[in-house]
C-alpha cells in the first residue's frame, strides 16, 4: 500500500469522530427538551449543563477534524 492511500484512509477513518460529535449534539439536546417539557420548572437550572456538554462534544468533534487535517497535510 503506498503512503498517500494509507494517509488517506487514516484521514477518513479519522473524520469518523465528527459523525459522533454530530449524534451526541442531537442526544444532548433531545434529551434536554424531553426533560424541560417534563419539568419546566428545572429547566432553567440544567441550562448551564447543556451548554457545557454542548461545548464540550462540539470540541471533540473540532479536534478529530484537526487530527484528519493534519494526517492529510503534515509531511
Amino acid at each position: 500500500m503506498e503512503a498517500d492511500a494509507a494517509k488517506f484512509i487514516g484521514a477518513g477513518i479519522a473524520c469518523l469522530g465528527m459523525g459522533g460529535a454530530g449524534i451526541g449534539l442531537g442526544t444532548i439536546f433531545g434529551q434536554y427538551l424531553a426533560g424541560a417539557l417534563r419539568n419546566p420548572s428545572a429547566a432553567d437550572g440544567q441550562f448551564g449543563r447543556l451548554i457545557f456538554g454542548f461545548a464540550v462534544t462540539e470540541a471533540l468533534g473540532i479536534f478529530s477534524l484537526l487530527i484528519a487535517l493534519l494526517l492529510l497535510f503534515a509531511v
